[in-house]
């Protein structure tokens, strides 16, 4: 039986920023956090797995989700829509995980809504150059896609006001070692040790 709440973090960045890798390798690090699987109509990258990546799902099924008020947030990025199952999220959170949504600013911003207590952390690239060194490596998108996500990048980059956070992935080990310090320094604040430690505070001060 779970005796805390898991802590909701939102974690957002422009395409090529290194969030994808970072959080694998923060989860891969911590047992305690879980990230959640978002439902979307994009089409399946070569390596990617439906339920481990992404829900892959028609539009008519998003939609369809969408109509049963299946979703805690949604956005359309580029031609796409994705969406997290606000079910799962809860039922992961009641029993003691902290959860990770990789989401845009604009999901960002309907979670803040609903549930202000998220910690949310923004993932900046170094440059704009390493920016688009990293898209034009992956070799999936053509030049004109290249540029669309940079123009993309530079707008979904102005909201890093709205996060608690900014982590700089120009070097990977400390950016991880930063994401580490956050959610380790989250898990000692003085509510969350307090229904932690309930039994002990209270034998302490008997």
């Amino acid at each position: 039986m779970a005796t805390t709440h898991g802590i909701l973090y939102i974690i957002s960045a422009p395409s090529g920023a290194g969030k994808t890798s970072l959080v694998k390798a923060l989860v891969d690090a911590v047992p305690q956090i879980r990230v959640s699987v978002s439902h979307t109509t994009r089409a399946m990258r070569p390596g990617e797995v439906d339920g481990v990546n992404y829900h892959f799902v028609s539009h008519e099924q998003f939609k369809a989700m969408l109509e049963r008020s299946e979703f805690l947030e949604h956005a359309q990025v580029f031609d796409n829509l994705y969406g997290t199952s606000q079910r799962w999220l809860e039922q992961t959170l009641a029993e003691g995980y902290d959860l990770i949504l990789e989401i845009d600013w604009q999901g960002a911003q309907q979670v803040r809504k609903l549930m202000p207590q998220a910690k949310s952390i923004f993932i900046l690239p170094p440059t704009q150059e390493a920016l688009r060194h990293r898209l034009t490596n992956r070799g999936q998108d053509s030049s004109e896609v290249i540029e669309r996500r940079m123009r993309e990048a530079v707008s979904e980059m102005s909201h890093y006001v709205e996060y608690d956070y900014i982590v700089i992935n120009d070097d990977f080990a400390h950016a991880l070692a930063d994401l580490k310090s956050i959610f380790r320094a989250n898990q000692l604040t003085q509510d969350h040790q307090q229904k932690r430690h309930a039994g002990l505070l209270s034998e302490l001060l008997a």
